[in-house]
């Protein structure tokens, strides 16, 4: 009883704070393809610690005009803020801040007739609340994928003013939750633009390659009203294909075809098609790739060939500015280290990645894993909590369903297994497919036991099953000595399924010499060790299909408290903050090379 009560107190207590809507409107696909203002650049901000901001509608913007008049805020004159990025970079004084902040900016409107216009996020990390010349538009949570709002009948041409909410205060039915290990960076975090559409247009489309046949291409488009006998072209020029659709009742529309001498999407050779999705005075383009990738027993099938998955994680951060990555640059520096070290694959660590990290992986040849941050600490008897995971899964998914390089959607990192664990993560491998059926659905699982009398690593967790493809973390070495010497340690985890290692490794200060042996000279050398003998372990694992060191830069971390070799920063990295390569990226390096 107490615990269903302390429940609803906290429910209550964050409707009093966030109101009780906290979902925006449905996607549109591909916002980078439409006609959209950026609203990126310098916006005013308002520090508000307490919360005072709502209180006294300081959305409202008002100024003095009787002799009387007098406000205790101004957005004039005050703290700046770039957007898209987090505040925790851009003022010493906010290193460290949790909380709410008060963006806003002012911004006219070229006149459309016969237009809707939509107010569009990137992502705000972690709740928002909008407000537009004055009224409420909206609401949000999650600080990872992207949300819009109709605001057709409240922008003006003129000096329209918009104000952003956005607070980042760790909760616990939060996803994720009270604690994690990398910072929780505040802010608009990602590009705003107002995105102009007719007003029917297309809300949605999926082009994808059959999930088993490599000629045949499935079509699905969605009006944003349910207008029947609608015409709706898609084109692929270079395959010459040109196909009329026609709307039912439900304004969707489907198909599949037949092409000739497609060229499948590879690591090896990442191409991509222009596809034009059109309807009446609307056409969308972008570029799409095609490729098949399914599992059989132990192996993972790309294009009809097994493939073994030469990974690396990175978190969306620029360890060199200690700040957020949020543009093309930032993906071309993360992504080039990744190539450098060759990868086939990056496990998006450990929620979505902004959309010019993922579109240019895919341009790269990386074949990625994408997740949303269930890690660890999640409150999986909130029904809440369920619902709130099932709405972003479901962002992502409709994201980045039209992008090939995706391969795995990930639904949990470092879980324990109950009841309630097994329907919550059910409930989400549910809200993946029906969106899409042909990816790969993964979980990362930090639960592999050693066996003494069996001399066996092994997992008891029936919810492997409900998986395609497995994946274990496992810091042999660091956070477990080893019980066996490296090359006579037989793993016997997830028999007749795939198993990718997800982490492994251990942490080191970058140019810093010591023993190769002990465990606390955070040594490159120790680190270096660790890697050697994982390597030989790797050959005792009779379905391993893919490994993905833990991680590719040093980064940012609250859990990190050594005052000399760590400094508020996880050092796991193979790369320092500063961009130095470690002893441990070569030993890497040399091993995907001989793959």
């Amino acid at each position: 009883m107490r615990k269903v009560i302390n429940k609803t107190l906290l429910t209550l207590l964050l409707f009093t704070l966030f109101g009780n809507d906290i979902s925006a409107q449905d996607l549109m696909t591909n916002v980078y393809g439409r006609e959209r203002q950026s609203l990126n650049g310098k916006w005013d901000a308002i520090i508000d610690l307490y919360d005072q901001g709502r209180r006294n509608k300081i959305y409202l913007n008002k100024k003095p005009e009787g002799k009387a008049d007098f406000y205790e805020y101004s957005f004039d004159h005050g703290l700046r803020l770039n957007v898209p990025s987090d505040w925790n970079s851009q003022m010493a004084e906010l290193k460290y801040y949790e909380g709410t902040v008060w963006y806003a900016r002012r911004f006219d409107v070229e006149p459309q007739k016969d237009k809707r216009l939509f107010l569009y996020f990137g992502a705000v990390n972690y709740r928002c609340r909008v407000y537009l010349n004055g009224t409420e538009i909206g609401q949000h949570e999650g600080g990872f994928t992207p949300f819009q709002f109709d605001v057709t009948d409240v922008v003006k041409e003129k000096d329209n003013f918009l104000a952003v909410e956005v607070n980042d205060t760790r909760t616990t039915d939060a996803i994720p939750a009270m604690s994690f290990d990398w910072w929780n960076y505040g802010g608009i975090t990602r590009d705003v633009f107002l995105v102009s559409t007719p007003q029917t247009y297309i809300k949605d489309y999926f082009v994808q390659l059959d999930k088993y046949k490599s000629d045949k291409i499935d079509v699905r488009v969605q009006l944003s009203a349910a207008n029947a006998n609608v015409s709706v072209n898609v084109e692929i020029p270079e395959l010459n294909v040109k196909q009329s659709l026609v709307t039912d009742n439900q304004g969707s529309a489907k198909a599949s075809f037949n092409v000739k001498k497609l060229q499948r999407w590879s690591p090896d050779s990442p191409k991509l098609y222009d596809v034009i999705v059109s309807s009446g005075n609307e056409k969308i383009e972008e570029k799409i790739g095609f490729r098949n990738i399914y599992t059989k027993g132990e192996d993972i099938y790309l294009n009809d060939k097994p493939i073994f998955m030469k990974s690396i994680s990175f978190h969306e951060e620029i360890p060199q500015r200690k700040g957020r990555a949020f543009s093309e640059a930032d993906a071309v520096m993360l992504l080039s280290e990744a190539k450098a070290l060759g990868c086939n694959m990056i496990r998006l660590a450990h929620y979505p990645q902004n959309e010019y990290i993922v579109r240019l992986a895919e341009k790269m040849g990386f074949l990625l894993w994408e997740e949303i941050p269930i890690w660890q600490g999640i409150d999986f008897e909130n029904d809440a909590t369920r619902l709130k995971a099932g709405n972003m899964i479901k962002e992502m998914v409709m994201r980045d369903k039209n992008r090939c390089a995706l391969a795995f959607w990930g639904v949990a990192n470092e879980t324990q297994p109950s009841a309630p664990r097994n329907e919550f993560l059910k409930y989400l491998i549910q809200c993946c497919n029906e969106i899409d059926t042909t990816r790969l659905i993964t979980a990362a699982f930090d639960l592999v036991r050693f066996n003494r009398e069996r001399q066996v690593f092994f997992m008891d967790d029936p919810f492997v099953k409900e998986l395609d493809v497995v994946a274990v973390n496992k810091y042999m070495g660091w956070y477990h000595p080893w019980p066996i010497a490296p090359d006579k340690a037989v793993w016997d985890v997830a028999a007749g399924q795939p198993l990718i290692i997800s982490e492994f490794g251990g942490e080191a200060l970058y140019g810093q010499s010591g023993d190769r042996d002990v465990a606390s000279s955070w040594s490159e050398e120790y680190q270096a060790r660790l890697y050697e003998d994982n390597i030989a372990m790797f050959n005792n694992i009779p379905n391993l299909r893919g490994v993905s060191p833990w991680i590719l830069f040093d980064f940012r971390s609250p859990f990190r408290f050594h005052p000399t070799n760590q400094e508020d920063w996880n050092r796991k990295g193979l790369v320092s903050d500063q961009g130095y390569r470690k002893q441990a990226w070569y030993i890497m390096k040399e091993y995907y090379d001989k793959k």
